[in-house]
């Protein structure tokens, strides 16, 4: 009897840490814990209404995911990414997402062609009236879609780790130099090659589109640096 107990004690407790890690993700996503921010457990318990237990838990499974980091003798930390680590994650992400639009080539319907070509119609509402917050969330609907209609879960769960670890960087590099526009015209160029049954040039667009990503990323790093530069001076 009093194994089934420790059995159900430890569910319970699992069941927990994940709806903790859930909350502290989506904290870190929102910006509510930025970058560099240490992470208080005392707090989140007090937060939470738990042990420090479920925290602790929820932090390690966070930290294998790449959003946070443990300092020896300092305590948990969000994770803050250097420019060269974002490019090194985009790199894979780009391998990750070209076979995504491989595989989306090779298996899509006529109807699930029609949603992504709904889904580039309301962006480029959005992109010609500059509006970034009704462009975001429809840019993240149209990679979920495509990620989850891949047909491969191993490739969807590295994908979305990545994700997690580029949120801030990719939000940026949209908005610099017209990036809109130019993202939704390569989201046009990877549903038409998915339309078209084109697994090579599907996998071409996607690839590329990821890289593009990277390259308005520097470019607006660069010039983020050159501007605290003049500042300075």
């Amino acid at each position: 009897m009093s194994s089934v107990l420790e059995n159900v004690a430890l569910i319970k407790s699992r069941s927990l840490a994940l709806l903790i890690e859930a909350e502290v993700e989506r904290l870190i996503m929102a910006g509510e814990i930025a970058p560099g921010d240490r992470i208080n457990e005392n707090q989140l318990a007090l937060r939470f209404g738990v042990s420090r237990g479920p925290i602790r838990e929820a932090l390690r499974s966070l930290e294998a995911g790449g959003l946070v980091e443990l300092k020896p003798n300092r305590g948990v930390f969000v994770r803050s990414i250097s420019l060269e680590e974002a490019c090194d994650i985009y790199a894979v992400r780009a391998a990750l997402f070209g076979l995504a639009g491989r595989l989306c080539a090779q298996r899509l319907s006529r109807e699930e062609i029609a949603e992504l070509q709904r889904l580039i119609v309301q962006m480029e509402t959005a992109a010609q009236a500059k509006d970034f917050d009704g462009y975001y969330p429809l840019n993240l609907e149209l990679h979920e879609f495509i990620i989850d209609h891949s047909g491969n879960p191993v490739l969807a769960s590295h994908y979305r780790d990545l994700v997690k670890m580029l949120h801030l960087f990719r939000a940026r590099s949209l908005v610099q130099g017209g990036g809109l526009s130019i993202s939704n015209s390569e989201h046009r160029e990877m549903v038409e090659a998915i339309a078209a049954h084109d697994p090579e040039r599907a996998h071409s667009a996607h690839f590329n589109h990821v890289m593009r990503a990277r390259e308005r990323l520097t470019q607006t790093e660069s010039a983020n640096g050159a501007n605290q530069q003049k500042v300075s001076q």
